[in-house]
């Protein structure tokens, strides 16, 4: 390494990314932060050890060209005698070690990198991945030789279709620059079992942590602040309920409105009156999941989700391969057995795939066997979107025409994550988890809706509306007499 020359220097928040012991981090969650330089320089750590192997992705090549040439003016400075093969995307430095440059622009590339191994993972822009991308580096990610680190590191902003899943990884489960600690259990050949502490972190960062950026261009914050709403929020504060791409930006989950269901979507449980209907949703899934919700709707319109079941396993956006048969006994049980479902007539709404019998008996067939019966939906797919956003608006005194209960935890935990296709820009991308949305969008189509005269946007969300989403409307006198029968059921 050159002598008598500082080559770069950690600024506090990359210091504290350096210095974590977990095997996976997560740095960043906004623009700004330093966070390629401090991958970049941490893939460094062990280029002394002839056999270190090391790797950084990003989605794809082009993504890569300024983190490359970033390594350029870092590597070459630190180790003259470093050499950058064009061809391979690799550095080669004097011990030996190698750093590669890699992408994975589809999910099917990641065998590319099967039979590799590598001691130190890196993916750049994590969210613009899927789980199952990420995931398979698990399985890369080994020792080359005895004595090296083994570990995962990423960074990324909030957004793009991994944005769900790195959310609930890394964010929503504990404070972050806390450590979330796990543990696996392996049952050997010879039946022991084996168990396995992994752990894992998020360490935050904005612009406002990289000094030697604001010093050198003071007008970068000015840049950040100019953006639309949600990508201000998300690349200028990190804030990961609201980002660029996001389909539902009409969201709201106040749990401080839970109980007067103003300015919210999600709301506390309560006794459905008996002469209000009910709907069953429901989207079929094996390897993916599957996704069953009720429904029930006031006499003026008013759509509330009040249960569900979703096929997922722990892995997110797999499915439980659960069959037709154990779906329909499932929901079977639920309709006896829940209080605000038992005894009602349920009106079920499934995808019209479930009626194809081109491999012989059709799932709607097998579900009907177990005396679970649906219509088909109609699946219209920008309609059926409409449908959602005519529901989530506000109307001027802040309520919708649509509520979630609290305990439907994977709806509120799916929905606002959705983005929009990059290749059908107006519609949701279908490589997200988006079962339960399409079981909704059946449900909403069903009883549609027409858009209302004035819509009021919620007090925190004024600005753009670039595909006209939320056309302006206003619910009549008459749609009170639904939430004042909520009201009254609840003593509010």
């Amino acid at each position: 390494m050159s002598e008598g020359i500082k080559v770069w220097e950690p600024q506090p928040m990359q210091v504290k990314f350096m210095e974590r012991p977990e095997y996976e981090a997560l740095y960043g969650g906004a623009a700004g932060g330093g966070k390629s330089d401090a991958m970049l320089v941490e893939a460094l750590r062990q280029v002394a050890i002839p056999y270190y192997r090391a790797i950084i992705l990003r989605k794809t090549y082009p993504q890569l060209t300024q983190l490359i040439e970033r390594s350029r003016d870092i590597y070459s400075r630190c180790f003259p005698r470093a050499r950058y093969n064009q061809t391979e995307h690799c550095w080669s430095f004097p011990s030996g070690a190698k750093i590669y440059f890699g992408s994975m622009q589809h999910t099917k590339d990641r065998i590319n990198y099967q039979g590799k191994q590598y001691d130190f993972v890196a993916f750049d822009e994590l969210t613009h991945f899927t789980w199952e991308e990420y995931s398979y580096l698990f399985s890369r990610n080994r020792p080359n030789g005895p004595d090296t680190m083994v570990y995962m590191r990423a960074s990324t902003n909030p957004g793009g279709v991994g944005h769900g899943w790195v959310k609930e990884r890394f964010i929503t489960n504990t404070e972050p620059m806390t450590p979330m600690k796990y543990e696996l259990q392996v049952v050997d050949n010879h039946g022991e079992v084996i168990k396995i502490m992994r752990d894992r972190i998020f360490i935050p960062a904005t612009v406002f942590d990289n000094q030697v950026l604001l010093k050198n261009d003071p007008t970068y914050i000015a840049s950040l602040a100019m953006l639309p709403e949600a990508e201000r929020k998300a690349l200028l504060y990190g804030d990961w309920d609201s980002f660029h791409g996001q389909v539902f930006t009409e969201w709201r989950n106040d749990k401080a409105r839970y109980y007067d269901r103003e300015w919210t979507h999600v709301i506390k449980e309560f006794p459905i009156p008996k002469t209000w209907s009910i709907y069953r949703g429901f989207d079929f899934g094996y390897s993916k999941p599957f996704s069953v919700g009720w429904y029930a709707v006031d006499h003026d319109g008013v759509m509330y989700r009040i249960a569900e079941m979703y096929g997922c396993s722990n892995t997110p956006n797999t499915g439980v391969k659960y069959t037709p048969q154990m779906i329909a006994i499932g929901i079977r049980d639920i309709e006896l057995n829940h209080h605000n479902i038992k005894g009602r007539k349920v009106y079920g709404i499934a995808d019209p795939a479930i009626y194809d019998e081109s491999g012989g008996e059709s799932i709607a067939d097998m579900m009907a066997a177990e005396g679970i019966y649906f219509n088909p939906a109609d699946n219209q797919r920008l309609p059926g979107k409409m449908q959602c956003h005519y529901r989530l608006a506000f109307d001027t005194e802040g309520y919708p025409a649509f509520y979630v209960f609290d305990c439907c935890r994977n709806f509120i935990r799916t929905i606002p994550n959705l983005v929009y296709s990059e290749t059908k820009v107006e519609d949701v991308d279908t490589n997200t988890e988006d079962h339960i949305y399409d079981e909704w969008r059946y449900v909403s189509m069903d009883s549609p809706i027409a858009p209302r005269m004035q819509e009021a946007p919620a007090p925190d969300m004024l600005g753009e509306d670039p595909l006209n989403l939320r056309p302006e409307y206003q619910r009549s006198r008459s749609n009170r007499s639904g939430l004042a029968a909520v009201r009254e059921v609840l003593g509010k």
